[in-house]
């Protein structure tokens, strides 16, 4: 059964706050709002969990989810070979609209799909997301809306794309609260140099700003392999 909860309300905020995390342990997935847009959210060490996060979107193991974290003490129990660049983009932008891709601490047991031993890593700009996440531990989320349709801004829009397939709704009114709905900037930190792979709202030229050497969108530098989104 589906429950939906109006977290502008404190006391459904509380209510709906302790469903979601209850529906997080029993492997259900829920839709809570984040910086960007709002989220379907699975528990990212649950192998069952993360594939019916996959399967309410309608996408295949070849395109896994991101994983938000809710502080930066988390990073590196979940990723290795942590460089001096990535580090920098984390303390400048996080939390924000930023996902890094890292190499995946080869210890876990998680399976969040076809990953080539990577995990991309955000913590939300968002005081609920956050709180959510101090609750449960690592979420693996992705944008709540079927594959190939518009990211949803608030709960409700999201619900008329996803339906039962979630089992708690958290409604915190639009999200972003001003401006255009832009998925998060992700960055590819795998290799020698940090590489936009897909542009979000997180402009380029921030980035710059921290990092000078990080590639835009299908730039290449000489001798350096493409960057790949995993």
């Amino acid at each position: 059964m589906t429950s939906r909860f109006d977290c502008q309300n404190e006391q459904e905020k509380a209510a709906g706050l302790e469903a979601a995390r209850a529906a997080i342990a029993a492997k259900q997935c829920v839709v809570l709002p984040t910086d960007t847009v709002y989220g379907i959210a699975a528990d990212a060490f649950s192998p069952q969990a993360v594939a019916t996060l996959l399967a309410a979107k309608g996408r295949g193991r070849t395109m896994p989810p991101p994983v938000l974290i809710p502080h930066a003490a988390t990073l590196d129990g979940l990723a290795t070979e942590v460089n001096g660049d990535a580090r920098a983009l984390a303390e400048a932008f996080w939390p924000g609209p930023l996902t890094l891709i890292l190499r995946s601490q080869p210890s876990l047991t998680w399976d969040l799909g076809e990953t080539r031993g990577t995990v991309a890593l955000r913590i939300p700009d968002d005081p609920l997301a956050r709180e959510l996440l101090e609750a449960t531990g690592p979420l693996a989320v992705s944008s709540a809306n079927r594959t190939g349709n518009p990211a949803a801004a608030t709960a409700a829009e999201a619900e008329e794309q996803l339906g039962g397939a979630v089992a708690v709704y958290l409604e915190d009114g639009r999200r972003p609260v001003a401006g255009e709905s832009l998925a998060s900037t992700i960055v590819d930190c795998t290799g020698p140099v940090p590489a936009v792979v897909r542009q979000g709202a997180l402009p380029l030229e921030e980035l710059r700003r921290v990092v000078p050497a990080v590639l835009g969108l299908g730039e290449e530098r000489l001798g350096e392999e493409p960057a790949t989104q995993p």
